[in-house]
């Protein structure tokens, strides 16, 4: 069962803000993978401590990516606070894994929150994990969780020199960083929607208490894909506004990369509330195919009742205890009364059928 995200925060409750609180369901222990690169030249290694990433942040002919993986470590996050001049609101906001998706400009860098979209094959459901991004003129900062394999196509792409990565800045980067979240969005739609396929052939055919449950397991994850898609137009849009204000953050060149992503967040955003659209038009399919089927079963009752009314009569008739009944003393009485209750049963099943109740 998931976790209560206000419960979770209220172990901040009282403290001065900016203090570091490790809030998460789950987190590994802490690594950092260092990516220093230019056009020719390009390294790659893991480190121990935060002085030995502050030497890449120093050196501006090269870019550097600095990859750090759980967040447990409080100590150390806040000695690489220091080390990078990151603001303790900034620390306070990475730890605090629940965060919004948003944007920051703090002058001499920018902090990002997005929200990456794991699915589990296994469980058959979206989990979601908070990244931070720290975006200086030439380095970019990423905190996760855990590492996950969204970005290993991105480290390809660095270690063989593929496509414009290598021959770009920092900026460039984070761009591309941004995209492989979006993009992995379509995935996690795609996964949802053959989900709904499933569903809406079983609401058609057998609808179960079991469907409705999935329903609402279905409806849940739609929202918490779109508390992670909204906010991040805002974030694009943000990033956009640095470049055209000339920011040396983020250079022009990678402003038209940007709109790509808005134009690709925006197609999700789209794609998001049509299938919430259709996920909350199941629960009235489910109970109009529930209706249904007890309007067919109460048919063939009312109709099955509505047949044995004048047989029960007929029966009830000849079952009365007088002692002069002129049918009774007749040979063929006992057939007779048989056959025309067989005949208007009959007759009664003809006319159900001429008026298509049947």
């Amino acid at each position: 069962m998931p976790k209560n995200p206000i419960k979770e925060r209220s172990a901040k409750a009282g403290l001065p803000p900016g203090t570091p609180v490790h809030i998460a369901e789950r987190s590994e222990k802490t690594k950092i993978f260092v990516m220093d690169y230019d056009e020719k030249n390009f390294r790659e290694l893991e480190v121990k401590t935060a002085d030995e990433c502050l030497p890449f942040k120093k050196d501006r002919k090269t870019a550097t990516w600095i990859s750090i993986y759980g967040l447990q470590d409080i100590k150390f996050l806040e000695e690489f606070g220091k080390k990078f001049g990151l603001h303790p609101l900034v620390v306070e906001d990475i730890l605090d894994t629940g965060q919004r998706p948003k944007m920051e400009d703090y002058d001499d860098y920018l902090y990002i929150v997005l929200k990456m979209l794991i699915y589990n094959e296994k469980y058959r459901k979206v989990e979601t994990e908070q990244m931070s991004l720290i975006l200086g003129p030439n380095f970019v900062v990423s905190f996760q969780e855990r590492e996950n394999g969204i970005f290993d196509r991105i480290r390809g792409w660095i270690r063989n020199s593929k496509g414009r990565i290598r021959k770009m800045g920092a900026d460039f980067l984070a761009y591309t960083l941004l995209d492989a979240i979006v993009d992995n969005y379509f995935l996690i739609l795609e996964k949802l929607g053959e989900r709904i396929e499933i569903l809406e052939e079983s609401l058609i055919k057998d609808p179960s208490p079991k469907t409705i449950q999935a329903i609402h397991k279905l409806k849940r994850e739609m929202i918490v894909l779109r508390k992670s898609v909204w906010p991040l137009r805002e974030v694009v849009n943000g990033l956009e506004r640095e470049s055209r204000s000339k920011s040396p953050l983020i250079r022009k060149e990678t402003s038209i990369y940007l709109r790509d992503v808005y134009d690709h967040t925006i197609q999700v955003i789209d794609n998001v509330e049509t299938s919430r659209d259709i996920v909350s038009g199941m629960v009235d399919i489910y109970l109009s195919s529930v209706s249904n089927r007890l309007n067919e079963v109460m048919k063939v009752l009312t109709i099955i009742g509505t047949i044995f009314i004048p047989l029960t009569f007929i029966t009830g008739l000849y079952g009365m205890n007088f002692r002069y009944m002129p049918e009774l003393e007749h040979p063929v009485g006992y057939f007779a009364v048989l056959g025309g209750m067989l005949i208007l049963a009959i007759l009664m099943l003809i006319y159900f059928r001429k008026k298509k109740w049947l």
